[in-house]
């Protein structure tokens, strides 16, 4: 019986580890292919899918095979503004819902998972390491408070990791280096925690102020971000600027460095929806393609559409790259994730 449940362990592990090369591999080729993306790159609208269900105010998504995965804040009762501050607060703290929505191709909702504690309501940018979505949920006000998820995609089951005093608007984990690394509210800072082999935080105590990074980029907040291996992460973002009278937001990608928090590439995404709205506004996924990069953007609050945007750049010299990395196809991912929870739940 002993050997069997090793076996089954054995089992268990391998799909797991199949995803986590797929997920790396397909890393790289975004960041190559992102990287050679200039202003004049042609952005092509796929097609728009209505999100059949209320999405309240989507913050992050990743897709993984042909399911999606999107972080939401749903507000019962807005924060109001103090006149002066009050206990280093600028704000009260409102209250809300935090979700993690699990959607098919088609729109439709598989799951629902709720997330947060008390005035820790609000998620914010996700990714999936391969194995967990991680998840960040704030209090809805900057300089506060956060509890950090991970989440197991095939079961909708959330584990508390740690919790950290200030607001994360976003989580991700370097499974190179064993770190995790958060941006703050308007990501403005930049933070790395150190995990142990045990899975633990080992400098969650740590205060901001010693542990923060600033961030030197200012034309956009970072709203999501997607760890890509190599030290290096993709945000999406955006930032409103306003003359005369004139609001205009713009929206944006940015590639970094997690080492020196620096942009490597940056793209302003000129993309809008038919209100308005940057197609970054909040949650993102890129992405490759046949002959580039495929990227999903959700901008829209309560009645969403999710749009698919694909764009092509040198195909030949990419498609040679593609052909030497281990890429599985949507069905495969999606029953791998499957089957890892199926043999978890025989082996324990």
């Amino acid at each position: 019986m002993k050997q069997i449940k090793q076996i089954l362990r054995l089992f268990a592990v391998l799909p797991l580890c199949t995803i986590f090369i797929v997920a790396h591999a397909q890393g790289r080729l975004v960041s190559e292919r992102f990287q050679q993306l200039t202003r004049a790159s042609k952005w092509q609208l796929v097609t728009s899918l209505p999100i059949n269900f209320n999405t309240h105010h989507p913050q992050g998504m990743v897709k993984i095979g042909a399911e999606f995965y999107v972080s939401s804040v749903e507000v019962t009762q807005p924060t109001k503004r103090f006149a002066t501050p009050q206990n280093g607060y600028d704000r009260d703290p409102g209250a809300g819902i935090g979700h993690l929505f699990k959607f098919d191709r088609n729109g439709n909702l598989i799951a629902d998972l709720k997330l947060g504690e008390g005035t820790m309501y609000h998620p914010g940018g996700i990714d999936f390491d391969g194995k967990f979505i991680w998840v960040s949920v704030a209090e809805y006000r900057p300089n506060s408070r956060s509890i950090i998820y991970r989440v197991d995609p095939a079961t909708m089951k959330a584990t508390e990791v740690f919790r950290y005093n200030d607001h994360l608007g976003g989580i991700l984990h370097n499974t190179e280096k064993h770190t995790l690394h958060g941006v703050s509210w308007g990501s403005r800072w930049f933070y790395r925690w150190t995990v142990d082999r045990r899975g633990r935080v080992t400098n969650a105590t740590t205060p901001p102020e010693k542990l923060r990074q600033r961030n030197p980029s200012f034309y956009i907040d970072y709203q999501d971000c997607k760890y890509l291996g190599r030290g290096e992460m993709l945000c999406g973002g955006l930032s409103n600027y306003q003359s005369k009278g004139h609001r205009f937001s713009l929206g944006g990608l940015e590639l970094l460095d997690l080492t020196t928090g620096r942009a490597i590439h940056q793209l302003p995404l000129e993309l809008w929806t038919e209100s308005g709205l940057p197609m970054t506004q909040n949650p993102f996924w890129l992405e490759p393609a046949e002959r580039g990069l495929r990227a999903y953007f959700m901008p829209e609050d309560q009645h969403s559409t999710l749009y698919v945007f694909e764009i092509a750049q040198h195909a030949k010299r990419l498609g040679a790259q593609a052909s030497r990395l281990p890429f599985a196809s949507e069905a495969m991912q999606l029953r791998r994730v499957r089957e890892s929870a199926k043999y978890r739940a025989h082996s324990s």
